[in-house]
Formats: C-alpha cells, structure tokens, sequence
C-alpha cells in the first residue's frame, strides 16, 4: 500500500505525462508535494520504483514512466486527497494510457551549414542529426549547423546544430533562418522597421541588415540548439 505523499507523486507524474508526454523535474515535483528539499523527491521515487510504480528510463534525462496504477478506488482517493493538499496537483485521470514518455531520439534532417550562400530547400543531402524529442514541440523541424560568430551573444555558436521548425511567419523579435533574395540562408533576429525587413545579428562586431519585404522569406524559426562537446 503506498502511502499518501507516494500516490500524490504518482498523481502528479501519471498526470504531466498525459498532459505533455515529458517527466515532470525534480524541482517541479518538490514544490508541487510541498517538500523542502529534492532528497524528499529521490526517496518517493525510489519507494515507487521499488514497488514496481514507475521505472527509470536509463541513460535520459528526465525520464519517468508510469507502469503500473494502484487500484481505481484507492487512486481516486490519493487523488483527492492530492488535491486539497496541494492545488498545483491534478487529479488523476483513471483508466487513461499515459503516452510514452518523449525522450527518445529523431533523425531530423541536416540541410547543412546556414549561411552557407544556398537556399536551403537547395541542401537536399541524406545526412541526418539524432535530437531527443523532448528537446523538439509540435510542428515539422529540420537542423541546420551554424557557422560563423554573428548570434553569439544569444549563445549561438559556430558549429552548434540549430533546430528550426518550419514556418513562414515569425514576429518580431523571434530568431528566424532567412533566406534572402533567393540566395543565401541566414539565422538573425527578424525585426520590421519603416517599411523595411531587419534582420539583426547578436554580436555587436556586426550592423543590422536592411532588406525589402520581398527580399527576405521566412523558413522556418529557432526551436532549440544542440552542441557538441568533443
């Protein structure tokens, strides 16, 4: 029998799965169960996992699975009691599958380097980047590696991955990879000013650049980055 703070863990981490398909951190476990420190989280987990609850997905980060349920009456009543502890924890939806926790890996499509001076619907090459998918939201994505210092100063450096969703449409502010004039790819920050299309480097060594609307296409906007340590 699994005592009360255990079925409000389980709750709360069957319920984030449903809702997102992405383990709840450690942090956000505390606070929702209202413990003072994360060692209180560790042996909750261990408990359930124990039990045979939950399992460790090995060698991911953040990653929880719910594999077995207590019985309806008694989930209904964790649940319950969850919620007038603690209203940040909702409750617990019986009979429903969790979805598979989104911490396996997708081959997202390698266009090549952006910025490299080819659209990029023009880079059709079979290479392909592993990415985890809890690091990818909902949409088409392809990865493109950047070359080049113009954005360091949002913390993307060269030979980083950058992972764009697909889109034609961005606001201002958001980092977009622009193709310009047909020609070239870049990754700026998009900006409109008088009339004009801006895009804005992150290093001051470099100016904005000024184009006509019909100069400058969006392809796709900044969903992630990944990089490689060697």
């Amino acid at each position: 029998m699994l005592t009360r703070k255990q079925h409000e863990l389980l709750t709360f981490i069957q319920v984030r799965l449903e809702e997102s398909g992405i383990s709840p951190s450690f942090e956000e476990m505390k606070e929702a169960l209202d413990l003072k420190s994360k060692s209180g989280v560790h042996r909750l987990i261990s408990a359930l996992e124990e039990r045979g609850f939950i399992r460790r997905l090995p060698n991911r980060a953040r990653a929880l699975e719910v594999i077995r349920e207590p019985e309806t009456a008694t989930a209904k009543g964790a649940a319950r009691a969850a919620a007038n502890a603690n209203a940040a924890i909702p409750a617990l939806r019986p009979a429903a599958k969790a979805p598979s926790p989104a911490n396996d890996v997708i081959e997202l499509p390698l266009h090549g380097r952006i910025a490299a001076g080819a659209p990029i619907e023009a880079i059709e090459g079979t290479t392909t980047l592993p990415v985890p998918a809890a690091l990818l939201g909902a949409g088409e994505h392809y990865a493109l590696e950047v070359s080049g210092d113009s954005m360091v100063d949002a913390g993307i450096l060269d030979g980083d991955f950058a992972l764009v969703r697909r889109t034609q449409t961005a606001r201002d502010g958001e980092i977009v990879v622009a193709l310009v004039r047909g020609e070239e790819a870049t990754l700026k920050y998009l900006r409109h000013e008088k009339g004009m299309v801006r895009l804005d480097p992150a290093n001051a060594a470099y100016d904005p650049q000024f184009y006509a609307p019909e100069e400058v296409e969006v392809q796709g906007k900044l969903a992630g980055l990944l990089r490689r340590y060697h």
